[in-house]
């Protein structure tokens, strides 16, 4: 096993532990650990919610999650050496739940959940068709995931990280809050809202205190979306074995990561769509000197995936097209088009027995392939989203004989302002 650097109690809340991680973006949280060029070692990762949320038959708690106090970030890991303009290579050796604990109250021990957020508490991509609070908690045997939630499936778990990323330039993080406020300016009473701008409520700064915490906490991004250091991507395809080249904006770049998933799908469409848990990271890191100019490598990171992915074969796929529910005609709207693509996989999954949010938290836990397969054919783009056949114990494909009914068992946990 590779040396831990950053380890986490189970016992103990975020903020308690010997090292205290971070929940903002900002150059000048302090490294909470350094390594060098070329080093091989292990991180806890906590759930993103730091324990708010149980492994229970009810969904107030993501009703009531306390969306400010997230991401709880490993890090940052400053890299010796590391300069303005370099290129990080991070390899994933592995990722996975908490190790030797396979039961307990935080997810990750041997389980992990997923929610439907209200929509006056975050939303997610069809919060108006999905407007309250559910809840989905899987178990985890293996690399398969289960759940008494939404029952009837199982599936190999795509472990990987929602988020990584390097720290912002104090020119960088100027550049995210302008241009967010600005955006949130053009409707600022929206629900839910356009942007999160900065939040000193909930900042947990790593090692700084006193009036540097104050100013951090006031000029700190929030984790949310993903920007130009990567952060909070959800792309399920980093997995182990992937390798992964962000940009350095700081000296010592500042790496940091969390926000694990034991499966996801393509899109991550419920907000809290993975299947959230606290576990490890082993890491590689490395620099390319110059990396970034040499590249042309400015304003994104680029990966290269492993090769674990599950190997499903056979699917179910579904299209949607840029029209609204009431048949407005946008151009080229290929959000708008992955949304009906998910509606329609949706609807057809009731057919089966299934309550649409029974549908919704698989579409969003589960392996699918999200895909935009046309963006050129004015003026409807066309989006496509595939379901692996095999993640059920039943026949999903269309047949003459109609749809097998399957008993969805109790069904979602529900929660309504």
């Amino acid at each position: 096993m590779p040396e831990l650097l950053f380890g986490l109690d189970s016992s103990k809340p975020f903020t308690d532990q010997q090292i205290i991680g971070h929940n903002r973006w900002h150059p000048d949280i302090p490294p909470a650990v350094t390594v060098k060029p070329g080093a091989t070692f292990r991180a806890h990762c906590r759930e993103w919610f730091d324990g708010a949320i149980h492994n229970d038959d009810s969904a107030e708690d993501i009703l009531n999650a306390p969306l400010n106090n997230v991401h709880t970030l490993s890090g940052p890991f400053a890299i010796e050496g590391a300069e303005p303009g370099d290129l990080l290579i991070v390899d994933i050796l592995d990722v996975g739940p908490i190790p030797q604990e396979d039961s307990g109250p935080l997810a990750g021990q041997g389980w992990g959940y997923t929610g439907i957020f209200a929509k006056l508490n975050g939303g997610g991509f069809l919060t108006d068709q999905f407007p309250d609070a559910y809840k989905a908690v899987w178990d985890f045997s293996g690399q398969s995931a289960t759940s008494r939630h939404v029952p009837h499936v199982k599936y190999t778990g795509i472990v990987h990280p929602g988020l990584m990323g390097t720290a912002p330039s104090p020119d960088l993080l100027g550049k995210w809050n302008a241009r967010e406020a600005a955006l949130i300016a053009t409707d600022p009473d929206r629900v839910p809202p356009l942007a999160l701008p900065p939040q000193p409520d909930g900042a947990i700064l790593g090692s700084l205190s006193g009036a540097e915490f104050d100013r951090v906490a006031a000029e700190g991004a929030r984790t949310a979306p993903p920007r130009e250091n990567g952060g909070n991507q959800d792309i399920k395809n980093l997995t182990k074995g992937t390798r992964v080249f962000y940009p350095v904006f700081v000296p010592g770049a500042n790496l940091s990561f969390g926000d694990l998933h034991f499966s996801q799908g393509d899109g991550e469409i419920t907000f809290c769509g993975a299947i959230e848990m606290g576990g490890f990271m082993d890491l590689h890191v490395d620099l390319i000197k110059g990396g970034m100019e040499t590249y042309g490598v400015s304003e994104n990171a680029i990966f290269m995936p492993g090769n674990t992915d599950p190997q499903y074969s056979e699917w179910i796929a579904f299209s949607g097209t840029s029209v609204t529910l009431d048949g407005e005609q946008r151009y080229l709207d290929s959000d708008l088009s992955y949304q009906r693509a998910c509606l329609h996989a949706i609807n057809y999954l009731t057919k089966f027995g299934y309550s649409p949010e029974q549908a919704y938290l698989l579409l969003g836990s589960a392996p699918i392939e999200g895909r935009l397969s046309g963006v050129v054919d004015i003026p409807n783009s066309c989006a496509t989203v595939y379901i692996p056949t095999a993640i059920f114990d039943f026949d999903v494909s269309p047949s003459k004989s109609g749809p097998v009914q399957i008993d969805p068992g109790m069904g979602a946990p529900h929660a309504s302002f």
